[in-house]
Order: C-alpha cells, then structure tokens, then sequence
C-alpha cells in the first residue's frame, strides 16, 4: 500500500516507514515539547515521515482512580501547538461521537480505539469530519474483519484512512502479533503495527495494565521485515513516573538507536 494515499505524511522518497509517535496521554506542555523535540530530530535525521501521537483523554482505564487527562480542550490545544510549532501532522484518539467534531479542530487524524472500532456512528462520525482516520484493529476481531470497518469510512465519502494493528488478545493476560495479518489488512489500506500496545499485559488483578518492554525492539524488527507501512510507538522520558501505560512505553533515550536499526532493516527488505 502506497503511503501517499495518506496525503499529511510526508513521504521523504527515503523509501522508509512511517512513524506515529509520542506520549500514551498528554500530561503537560512542558512534557508534550520534550518528547516532540527529540522525536523531530531524530525523523528528520533519518528520513522518517513522522506523526505527533498523544492522547486527550483516556477514557478506557481499569479503575476509577486511574489518570483520565488534565481537560480535553487543554491537552487538545497543547496538541495543536506541538504540530505548527515542528510542523507535523498529529493524532489523538476519540471515544464519544461529539468528540469527533472537537478533536477534529485541533488534530490531522482522529483514531479510533481498537475496543470501538465496531462502533458505527463512532466510526461515521469521525469519518464525517474529513479527517484521515485510524482505524486500531480490535483485539478480538480477525484481520479480514478491518475490510468492514474501512467500508465504513470510504461509504462516507472519505478515502483517508488506515488501519493500525495493536495485537490479539492471548489468554486473559497477555497479547500477540499475528504478522499474517500484515499483508491481509493491506489489501484494505495502510497500514500500521502498533508495537508498544501489541505488548500489553491486561486485566491484571491490581487494575493496572502491564507490559513487556524488553521485546518492543523484536516485534517491530519482524514488522518492518513483513513490510508493514507504518509503526506506532508510544514513548516517555520517565515512563516509570508516566500517567499511564508507563509499564509497556519506550524510554525515550533508547528510540534512536531503535530507528537506525529499523530504517537498516528496511532498506534491505526493499531491494528484494
């Protein structure tokens, strides 16, 4: 799949993938900057078409207590800011219909959470808004399945869209990528392996999701080699101290050294 059909991603003729990238939630301007800054050097550096990821609000949390935001329209804003301040395009995830029309104000994608993905009028309301879509593959649906939910955006005069893979759910506790899928949901659209959360270890008994870090290097090295379009890292600074999903983030100081390798591995897969 040809990632100009995505028109806001800047295809540097590098022949690399794309990177969504950030924070799990946005926690402050001052958070939001640093991550951005390192983020821009290192894709300028190396020829990454790049997207600014960080959620508004997280809405689907374990326990009531759990951090949910510091306001929409704060951490929207902020959003907005780090876009035209490194001129990127940006991401943010939707949970309600009425947030379709807001977020779309601020963002150059609107995504959708793989748990409402099914969500119809979710998935029209946010396709209504003109906005590319992402479309995260439910943990409990096939690849073949995406096809629907793709209908759903391009029935609404809408073809920018895309389909991110976040893992299948494996037992309980666990999850796994099934790299067959890869290909499949490409005949759909473009589409992305999101490596942090393919990495989650949910619905432990303490209510706080967990996470295997020390493998996000192999899964997104074998989703590179499959030939998948884009990748989706969540990262931090301190993601020890993060507001959430700190158990399965990327510390930020090992992303370099990450993309050299996947950029390496890239341009090997393509001259075959």
């Amino acid at each position: 799949m040809d990632i100009n059909n995505i028109p806001l991603i800047k295809n540097t003729d590098s022949g690399n993938f794309f990177l969504l990238a950030g924070p799990c939630a946005i926690e402050s301007e001052e958070m939001a900057f640093k991550i951005a800054e390192r983020l821009v050097r290192i894709t300028d550096d190396l020829k990454i078409p790049f997207v600014f990821k960080g959620s508004f609000k997280k809405a689907n949390r374990s326990r009531i207590d759990s951090f949910t935001g510091i306001g929409d329209e704060k951490a929207l804003k902020i959003i907005q800011k780090v876009g035209e301040a490194f001129n990127v395009p940006t991401v943010t995830d939707i949970h309600e219909n009425s947030d379709a029309a807001m977020a779309a104000q601020y963002v150059d994608i609107l995504q959708i959470p793989a748990f409402l993905v099914r969500q119809t009028d979710l998935v029209v309301a946010a396709a209504k808004t003109g906005k590319t879509i992402n479309l995260k593959k439910g943990q409990f649906m096939s690849p073949e399945s995406m096809k629907h939910a793709v209908q759903k955006v391009l029935d609404c005069a809408n073809e920018n869209v895309m389909i991110t893979d976040r893992g299948t759910m494996f037992g309980y506790q666990d999850m796994i990528v099934d790299y067959r899928g890869i290909p499949t949901m490409q005949q759909y659209a473009t589409t992305v392996l999101d490596i942090t959360h393919s990495l989650q270890q949910p619905n432990q008994s303490s209510g706080v999701t967990g996470g295997r870090p020390d493998l996000i290097e192999t899964v997104a090295k074998a989703g590179i080699a499959v030939g998948v379009d884009g990748i989706f890292i969540e990262t931090h600074f301190d993601p020890a101290h993060a507001k959430s999903d700190g158990a399965n983030m990327l510390h930020l100081d090992y992303f370099e050294d990450l993309m050299k390798k996947l950029v390496a591995i890239r341009q090997t897969v393509i001259q075959f």
